[in-house]
Parts: structure tokens; sequence; C-alpha cells
């Protein structure tokens, strides 16, 4: 089963080029706009865990750290790896993401294959099906 990774950002165009470039390199993608309707997704009975999820920060309804807290507190997502994604570059901003549980940090503009390069360091290369 190929690796599933959840892309939060409220930039279509984000989340279509991060899709993507995720699907070609061999990994499952499910995006949301929200941090609330990927909440609600992880809550239905087909919905699988995330293996990594790239999270936007400046989210409507509820911001980036808010859903990685809201993901950490829960035992099952204790092995999904949160990488946070932001136009912010600020070391606050950084520690931030680390407290509310993010293993990295992307700042925007960014280039696909750092993308690529951060989530294989915590997952590995997909393997194919």
């Amino acid at each position: 089963m190929s690796k599933l990774v959840m892309v939060i950002d409220d930039s279509a165009t984000v989340r279509k080029i991060v899709e993507t470039c995720l699907k070609r390199e061999g990994f499952e993608v499910k995006s949301f706009p929200d941090g609330v309707e990927a909440m609600r997704w992880l809550t239905e009975p087909q919905a699988r865990i995330p293996d990594l999820v790239i999270l936007d920060i400046g989210l409507p309804k509820m911001d980036g750290y808010e859903v990685a807290r809201r993901l950490k507190t829960k035992p099952q997502f204790s092995n999904t790896v949160i990488v946070m994604l932001s136009r912010r570059d600020g070391m606050i901003d950084k520690l931030k993401g680390r407290l509310a549980g993010a293993k990295d940090y992307l700042t925007k503009p960014f280039k696909t294959q750092d993308i690529i390069a951060v989530i294989e360091s915590h997952l590995g290369a997909p393997t194919p099906n």
C-alpha cells in the first residue's frame, strides 16, 4: 500500500502542484482547502491515517498550528509526520510549528524537489504497488 500524504492548504494552486509532484513520485495524496474539512474526513470510517501531513499555517477557520495540535492529541496520529508549509520563515514561526508537533518546516515559494526530499527523508522513497 502506498504511503498517504495529506495536503492541507487554502491555495488550490499549491494543492495541485504538491499533489501532482507527489503522485508522480508514487505517493497517494488527499488534499483539503482547510483544517476543518481535513479533520472531518479523518473521522469517517473509510479514512486512512496519513503517513505525513503537509500543512499550511495560514488557513481559514482553523490555523495550521491548531490542526497540528489536534492531530497530535489523538494517539492514532502519533506516527504521522507533520510538515508545516508557510510564507512565514521566522525563527518564532518555526519554533511554534515544532511546539505544535511539526517535524519539518518548508517555506513558500518552494521547489517541488524540496518537498519530495523532505517527505522522502521522513517516509523513505515510495514502494511501488
